[in-house]
């Protein structure tokens, strides 16, 4: 082994690289990857089964590319497993590390531990979930490529929509700045003060209060305000596994839901508005009203199921005088430039060159008036974004197979559909592919926007926002993090109420 020997690798790689990339670019020309539904033509095929295997005929990337995103999901069930191997790994590095002394070294020592710290590492990763969608778009990149070439890779990626990925970025950023976060907590502590400030005041304050302002400063700010707000307020007061997630299952789908009583904040309802005709007074009379019920009737359902617990953790509720100290007051003027931020954001959500650029100009305020600022954490938001962007893209892949069969279904087994796709797929994709199917009626867009929103608090990658309070509260669930099966045990109780409300209710 001599010492160039890296660089002969890595010289030796990068050629194997330019080579390929310069026999792919010299190949066929691009195909048309993921083909339009209507490119088929198969319109008049009776039987699901059918049309389904004839276009995995004309299309076999289709199969390949449904069983990566299936991959994918299984993985994203997995990632408890995976971090409690990185954590066996940690603990095997850090126990020869106290065996060993710290004069005594060797070749096979290090090597073991280097064996050791890799491999905790690689679990880590793979552990985490806002990168298990990013680990599969490397696969679902080889079987493009493979079948079609690199052009056809390149010119679908290119094609991908992710400014609802860069728009969470940006609201995520700007949500969790302290003006507004104070901002937000003034406004909800004057609500919970009707109830004395109590843990159960807060908590039945930020789950009902919070998810509805999702509808006006949009789903990922409130999924932020709110989890950073029960992991100040409920989650630090250490209670009960069970409450702990049932509370994050009532946070998530109340998030999903409580999006509905606008047509411009929530991300399955923006992507179909303007296709469907929906204004503000269409969504406030068709899901708004119903969503609030739903909300009400969950959270106080859980509330007389845990009514012991919470009156053993108002015990546990800090000195309000030690909880404010050292807290300076934030003006009121800047405070005010946050809100007007905020506001930019989402008014230009759909023109993404105007979010970053805002994004840049928010920085380079919140530097500037530091003394009144903590500082902007990036990772949480930045993970988020990534999760959503690789969603999307593994999502534009299964077209294929979705539209015919939210396409075949009448309006009960559609509303149980919707809502049993949107656990496996961002709702948004869900109503999107829904707005592709010909001849869809008035009723049946309606149960399926109201599958859609009501799954969306199942599991982490049902709604856009989920990521962005599981990133802030999974700390709060112990070193293995959130479990996907207690989550979905914790929000099934609130999907079947909302999903009674939005049916039953005229």
């Amino acid at each position: 082994m001599f010492p160039g020997n890296p660089l002969l690798l890595l010289g030796l790689g990068l050629s194997l690289c330019f080579t390929t990339l310069e026999a792919t670019a010299a190949g066929p020309p691009a195909g048309d990857f993921p083909p339009a539904v209507d490119s088929y033509h198969d319109q008049q095929t009776p039987s699901i089964f059918e049309k389904l295997a004839h276009r995995i005929q004309r299309e076999p990337l289709n199969l390949v590319a449904t069983i990566i995103f299936f991959a994918a999901i299984v993985h994203t069930f997995l990632t408890a497993q995976f971090r409690k191997i990185a954590h066996r790994y940690q603990r095997r590095y850090e126990a020869i590390e106290e065996l060993l002394p710290a004069t005594v070294s060797s070749p096979d020592t290090g090597r073991v531990h280097d064996k050791l710290i890799f491999r905790a590492q690689l679990f880590y990763f793979m552990g985490e979930v806002e990168a298990v969608f990013g680990i599969w778009l490397v696969p679902l990149f080889v079987a493009i490529i493979a079948f079609h070439g690199w052009s056809t890779m390149v010119n679908y990626v290119g094609q991908v929509n992710v400014g609802d990925a860069i728009f969470v970025v940006v609201i995520m950023a700007m949500a969790s700045s302290l003006p507004i976060l104070r901002f937000t907590e003034t406004m909800i502590a004057k609500v919970s003060a009707i109830g004395k400030g109590t843990p159960v005041s807060w908590w039945l304050t930020i789950l009902t209060l919070g998810p509805l302002l999702g509808s006006f400063i949009t789903g990922p700010a409130a999924m932020t305000i709110c989890a950073l707000l029960l992991r100040h307020r409920f989650y630090s007061l250490k209670p009960s596994q069970l409450l702990k997630y049932a509370t994050l299952g009532l946070l998530f789908v109340n998030i999903s839901v409580g999006g509905v009583l606008t047509q411009f904040a929530s991300p399955p309802v923006v992507v179909v508005a303007n296709v469907w005709n929906w204004n503000l007074v269409y969504m406030l009379t068709h899901f708004g009203w119903k969503a609030v019920i739903g909300i009400i009737l969950s959270n106080s359902l859980y509330l007389t199921l845990f009514r012991k617990e919470f009156t053993r953790l108002a015990s546990k509720v800090p000195d309000e005088e030690l909880d404010q100290e050292g807290r300076r007051p934030i003006p009121w003027r800047i405070t005010g430039v946050h809100i007007l931020f905020l506001c930019w954001t989402v008014a230009n959500a759909h023109y993404p060159v105007l979010v970053i650029l805002g994004l840049l100009f928010f920085l380079a305020f919140v530097s500037a008036t530091r003394l009144n600022q903590q500082a902007i954490a990036l990772r949480p938001p930045l993970l988020v974004g990534f999760f959503l962007a690789a969603l999307i893209i593994h999502g534009g892949c299964q077209q294929w197979w979705i539209a015919p069969v939210l396409g075949s279904l009448s309006k009960w087994p559609l509303m149980i559909g919707a809502t049993i796709l949107t656990a496996f797929n961002d709702n948004a994709a869900v109503t999107y592919l829904a707005s592709l199917v010909p001849g869809f009626s008035d009723p049946l867009k309606y149960v399926v926007m109201a599958g859609a929103v009501t799954g969306g608090g199942l599991t982490v990658i049902a709604n856009s926002p989920n990521p962005a309070g599981q990133s802030i509260l999974a700390s709060r669930f112990g070193e293995l993090g959130i479990s996907p099966l207690y989550l979905f045990l914790g929000a099934l109780v609130p999907t079947l109420i909302d999903g009674a409300a939005f049916l039953l209710l005229p």
